[in-house]
């Protein structure tokens, strides 16, 4: 399914930073995604199943649970190193890099989301 993606803060995520970035606070508030309930039926998804994001930079796997927010079409991720890893690196001569508006697929999938060690060796550095 097509979607729109947009990363931003949350108060959790924020908690989960100051627990530590290695911690499991951090990866249960950062490793997610927030989906419309309606998205949730098209995509045959529950809270708490994983899904598989993929953009043009890059693809990863978060839990996916529901959004209070009622605009289908459009995904959410905690910022964080699981968002970096399908956020854009154009800055258009801004310094900061695109963080929504990202077009962006999201399906369904059998992986495990990844703990940051994992995560930045798959992306960083096995590429």
């Amino acid at each position: 399914m097509k979607v729109i993606l947009i990363t931003g803060r949350t108060f959790m995520q924020g908690v989960g930073m100051e627990a530590g970035k290695d911690s499991d606070v951090y990866k249960e508030n950062a490793a997610v995604c927030y989906i419309t309930v309606d998205d949730m039926d098209k995509l045959g998804i529950k809270e708490g199943d994983n899904v598989k994001i993929k953009t043009k930079y890059g693809e990863v796997v978060v839990k996916a649970l529901k959004s209070k927010d009622e605009h289908d079409g459009i995904v959410f991720i905690p910022l964080g190193p699981w968002a970096n890893a399908v956020m854009g690196y154009e800055t258009d001569s801004a310094a900061v890099p695109t963080f929504k508006g990202i077009e962006a697929e999201i399906e369904k999938t059998d992986e495990n989301v990844l703990s940051l060690e994992e995560l930045i060796r798959k992306t960083y550095i096995e590429g």
